[in-house]
């Protein structure tokens, strides 16, 4: 369980974080040894409810931010507890951002340990540029990694590409499913790792659930992996 109480946070966002039982889970993304781990992703596990309940219940509140503070803070509690040394990667909403305070609170607490974070930019619930933009550029502040989380679903696209220039884009699992035997997934698969890479961005296979689908994507040139095939979260 996390717990957020000895925190240095404002007591308001400290209130509202004891509100939360959360839990995370890690899975790892692989190179394309399919054994070599690259980092790991955080994945939040609330006790009472699901993730998707738990983001819709605070979508309605209109208290996302909240969440945003709580899977930094406590996704990188949790991933120091287990003494990972890879780069890990934490889920970040498109509409929301650190205040100030809250992100020099986060680099004064964990010092220089901010340059293995990957921030995953979901593809919902919906796009902020201006909360996008201060989240790219505290990023570079802190050399973290920034990473389009589902590319081809919902709206991370080539639009957001051309705006957030991320170092990282993961392919959306619909894209990939079945590829070694679907020909306009691979054509389709083909253009978009060759189109990141002339942009100097890698491209993460993610959902790869079969052997074929894994050696296939290795084929074409994808540069990361993830999915039950390789290791399921733990």
């Amino acid at each position: 369980m996390i717990y957020y109480e000895d925190l240095p946070l404002d007591k308001e966002i400290l209130k509202a974080l004891s509100e939360l039982q959360i839990n995370y889970v890690f899975q790892p993304i692989f190179y394309p040894d399919g054994k070599t781990i690259f980092a790991h992703e955080a994945l939040m596990r609330p006790v009472d409810m699901n993730v998707t309940e738990l983001i819709e219940e605070y979508i309605k509140r209109d208290e996302l931010h909240v969440l945003e503070v709580a899977t930094f803070w406590g996704a990188t509690q949790e991933y120091f507890l287990r003494g990972y040394k890879e780069k890990f990667s934490v889920n970040s909403f498109p509409c929301e951002c650190f205040t100030e305070d809250e992100a020099k609170t986060f680099v004064e607490y964990y010092g220089d340990e901010e340059s293995i974070l990957m921030i995953e930019m979901l593809e919902y619930p919906h796009f902020s540029l201006s909360k996008s933009l201060k989240k790219k550029e505290v990023a570079a502040i802190g050399k973290s990694i920034v990473a389009l989380d589902d590319f081809g679903a919902g709206f991370n696209d080539m639009e957001k590409v051309k705006i957030m220039e991320p170092h990282i884009i993961k392919l959306d699992r619909a894209l990939l499913s079945g590829i070694d035997t679907d020909e306009s997934k691979q054509a389709n698969c083909a253009s978009i790792i060759e189109e990141m890479h002339s942009r100097n961005i890698k491209v993460v296979a993610e959902g790869v659930e079969t052997e074929e689908e894994f050696n296939y994507l290795v084929s074409i040139g994808a540069d990361y992996f993830q999915g039950y095939y390789l290791a399921r979260p733990a």
